[in-house]
């Protein structure tokens, strides 16, 4: 039976969707924090082999993992009130940007979203370090890590970020097997074949269609039905590899390039669900509020939200029951250690690019990251607190130093 209820999860995760800055890198930590750390859900172990899991399937990988906490914690309704919770407010943020935001934005809100990239290194630096110490803690784990960080850097590519995590796991199997602990996982899920037979169907088919929409000359016209819509959504969503940074050429591809958006309001949506709390994925509410489908507003963004994120949870939903008995063996085990420690390796290469080239751009950056970074790890301060420093730093240093020097 479920440890917890849904009213349970349902707090701790919109706790972690109001304050869960720094994007897909950093969330992971936030959630090992939170539920092995603080609140003790789930075990190191556990933990580890979920975060695998995640990062081995396509789709939203800290979506996913909050997804598969809560039907851990308390079944199918958990699950639904940790994506709820955890989605949200990053989902409403993003709308209300659509429809509130001036295209081009003032020098005053350019110079908050600028801050905000900056609390994003900062989260980022702090969850790498705290990932590294876990799951790269002996020299073949951390060896795995530097290679898969070098390989990242030299190929930033969607495909290289797979390969690096299957060669991971390779080197696992040989380097990682003597530590190697089996870890069994009893999901509610796992019980019964039905529900995951019927979402690995439910993916395909989706899938297929998606594509077979999105080949069609309907893609050219000016503004796509509602079905074209999800379409456009769904089949990134399915596809995407390493996190939410990686989706961004495969939406340009679907919405900008048949010209339903221009590429100047994509950047800047995408600029600001980079400085939201909560997944990247609500990206998609941004740019459902603008593609001109005739539904209003927010129906256009609530459709592409259920388009973008569907396909990664029903594929989760279909891989766990094998995922729990995989777990039970040590040549598995021993993979799954190699792939946490090629994920702190992507995780390294996340932090530097895009997260550290996006943002900091100068020396005054460079010292208001450091003061966040010391901030979180020296003086433990809550992420708010890390977050009015950057941003106010930020305004500090452009428009309003501008304003007291006039």
């Amino acid at each position: 039976m479920p440890a917890g209820s849904a009213s349970e999860v349902f707090g701790a995760f919109l706790r972690l969707g109001l304050t869960s800055f720094g994007g897909p890198v950093a969330h992971l930590g936030y959630f090992r924090a939170e539920f092995v750390v603080r609140r003790g859900w789930l075990d190191e172990a556990r933990y580890a082999q979920l975060l695998a899991l995640c990062q081995f399937l396509p789709g939203p990988a800290s979506s996913q993992m909050g997804f598969a906490i809560g039907l851990l914690r308390a079944g199918w309704r958990g699950a639904l009130a940790a994506f709820v919770a955890f989605t949200g407010p990053a989902a409403l943020l993003m709308f209300a940007f659509a429809s509130l935001a001036p295209p081009d934005g003032s020098a005053l809100f350019r110079a908050a979203i600028h801050g905000l990239k900056l609390v994003a290194v900062v989260v980022v630096a702090v969850g790498v370090l705290g990932m590294a110490r876990t799951l790269a803690a002996d020299l073949p784990r951390r060896a795995i890590a530097v290679a898969t960080l070098l390989l990242v850097l030299a190929v930033p590519t969607g495909a290289a970020a797979l390969a690096a995590i299957a060669l991971g796991a390779l080197a696992g199997l040989y380097a990682c097997r003597p530590s190697a602990t089996p870890v069994a996982i009893d999901w509610p899920v796992a019980r019964s074949w039905h529900v995951p037979a019927l979402c690995l169907a439910l993916f395909a088919a989706g899938l297929a269609l998606a594509g077979w929409l999105l080949r069609t000359p309907s893609t050219a016209v000016s503004a796509p039905s509602p079905a074209l819509l999800a379409a456009a959504f769904y089949q990134p969503g399915a596809l995407v590899f390493g996190g939410g940074h990686v989706v961004l050429p495969l939406l340009e591809r679907t919405v900008v390039e048949p010209g339903w958006i221009d590429a100047d309001r994509f950047l800047a949506g995408y600029g600001a669900a980079q400085a939201m709390p909560g997944p990247m994925f609500t990206f998609a509410a941004y740019l459902g509020a603008l593609l001109p489908t005739g539904w209003p507003p927010a129906a256009g963004a609530a459709l592409a939200l259920v388009s973008i994120f569907a396909p990664g949870m029903l594929l989760l939903v279909a891989a766990l029951p094998a995922w729990g008995q995989v777990g039970r063996w040590r040549t598995a085990a021993a993979a799954v250690a190699g792939v946490n420690a090629a994920v702190v390796g992507l995780l390294g290469a996340a932090l530097y690019d895009p997260v550290w080239v996006e943002a900091v751009g100068s020396s005054g950056d460079v010292a208001i990251v450091a003061a966040g970074f010391a901030m979180q790890v020296v003086l433990r301060m809550p992420a708010l607190g890390v977050v009015l420093w950057c941003v106010g730093a930020s305004l500090a240093a452009g428009p309003l130093a501008g304003l007291v020097g006039s």
